[in-house]
């Protein structure tokens, strides 16, 4: 793979975020994904982000813009960054009350690629901007 695949893969992958296409999402991930949750612990297997994605969609509406990807030349690595719009639907557990709020922030993710699937996802984000927007 090199780094045009790898930056169509990434496209691919934010496209379907974008969408609302779980599958979509899915099928870009290796099936021992590794899940590196911001401020939280890794995740391992294509089953635990299918369950992830569920429990975001349930607590979350969000969709991306600006978002710039990075690719390694040998397309191994890549990275992205982008700003998320959402609205907090329902009481994420440990976290303020949901109740329709809407949120902006910057972020940003980085990524390994092997086989031409993504082997290892790691998101960044401000916690603490989330839950100042949120009135937490």
């Amino acid at each position: 793979m090199d780094r045009t695949a790898a930056l169509d893969l990434l496209t691919r992958y934010y496209a379907a975020f974008n969408a609302g296409d779980w599958a979509g999402m899915l099928d870009c991930l290796d099936d021992g994904v590794v899940h590196d949750l911001n401020q939280g612990a890794s995740q391992h297997g294509k089953g635990a982000f299918r369950v992830f994605l569920a429990h975001m969609e349930r607590c979350y509406r969000e969709r991306l813009d600006g978002i710039v990807l990075m690719a390694s030349d040998d397309g191994t690595r890549g990275a992205a960054e982008f700003v998320v719009h959402g609205e907090y639907l329902s009481t994420d557990e440990g976290l303020p009350v949901a109740a329709g709020q809407t949120y902006q922030l910057p972020a940003g993710a980085f990524f390994a690629i092997a086989d031409a699937k993504i082997t290892r996802v790691t998101v960044y984000y401000n916690l603490a901007d989330w839950t100042a927007q949120v009135g937490g």
